[in-house]
């Protein structure tokens, strides 16, 4: 099972450790987290108008509600806020500006009862994020900005940190799904006919790990972490932010998690921006993973 650190003091160097070994962290809200939120509820706000975010899929019928996270989302990602308070958030836990990287904040909503699972707002099943070509050493960072339950929000499947899954993980290409895939969220409506790498065995739902932090509140987890949108049954929809930082001294050592059932191709690692400048992670280190990850499959941790 999964070591679970609150508040955790540990030095950024001890947490990448820490968590390329399985091990999950909570933090409590911060001021630069909380701002972020702040943000995205103020442009929730302006998309559903008079609406209440968390209830307006009662209101609207399924194609509309689509819509308008369609433009909502991008206008998250692409606000110029984000670019100064996710180092901001990182800075206050820790991280050197100077070696971490991120990339640009995605806004996720899971709305109650099966309303729209799809596309925009797609209800993720068990998956590692390194099986859409992450590299190893990527951890990934969540918070909620509405209120989280047992029953609205991610869970963990700590039995699978160990252990290979048989998945499709070897046709997925990060740049292929950027070109041709991406960008067709929102007309994936009843049924998402994209091709995602998923597990080609059954997932055993139960252990699980569900984490449940006030908004603001950040969960730290390694992309090689098996995890799954929880089916919602709040009756509200859920909000939430996440992004996804690498330490470009780790990446150019080969530092991560064990690469134990990822066959992807691509990379991600174009995605990410320095903290202190935003500029893009060395050459060195874009080529090492461009062909995919550069960690051989392994059978043990």
């Amino acid at each position: 099972m999964a070591n679970i650190h609150f508040d955790s003091t540990d030095a950024d160097d001890e947490r990448r450790r820490r968590l390329y070994s399985g091990d999950l962290y909570i933090y409590s809200p911060i001021k630069p987290a909380l701002e972020l939120v702040a943000l995205a509820r103020e442009l929730m706000s302006h998309a559903f108008g008079s609406r209440d975010p968390e209830r307006a899929q009662y209101e609207m019928p399924v194609p509309e509600y689509a819509a308008v996270l369609a433009e909502l989302k991008p206008r998250f990602i692409h606000h110029p806020e984000c670019k100064r308070l996710l180092p901001g958030i990182l800075t206050a836990l820790g991280c050197d500006q100077a070696n971490t990287y991120f990339d640009v904040p995605r806004m996720r909503s899971s709305t109650s009862d099966n309303f729209l699972t799809t596309g925009i707002a797609y209800a993720f099943h068990p998956h590692r994020d390194t099986w859409y070509s992450a590299p190893m050493c990527q951890l990934n960072w969540w918070l909620p900005i509405s209120g989280l339950t047992a029953d609205n929000g991610m869970a963990f499947h700590p039995a699978y940190w160990g252990t290979a899954l048989r998945n499709s993980s070897n046709t997925f290409d990060y740049q292929r799904w950027n070109q041709v895939n991406r960008f067709s969220a929102a007309e994936q409506i009843g049924t998402d006919t994209r091709p995602q790498p998923k597990a080609l065995e059954p997932v055993a739902p139960e252990p699980d790990i569900r984490l449940v932090p006030p908004p603001g509140g950040l969960i730290v987890f390694s992309g090689a972490q098996l995890h799954s949108s929880v089916p919602n049954l709040s009756g509200r929809t859920r909000f939430s932010i996440d992004f996804r930082t690498v330490n470009s001294e780790d990446a150019m050592r080969l530092k991560g998690a064990a690469n134990i059932d990822s066959q992807c191709t691509g990379s991600t690692m174009y995605d990410y921006l320095r903290c202190s400048d935003l500029t893009h992670l060395p050459q060195a280190v874009l080529e090492l993973y461009q062909s995919g990850p550069p960690q051989p499959v392994c059978m043990a941790v």
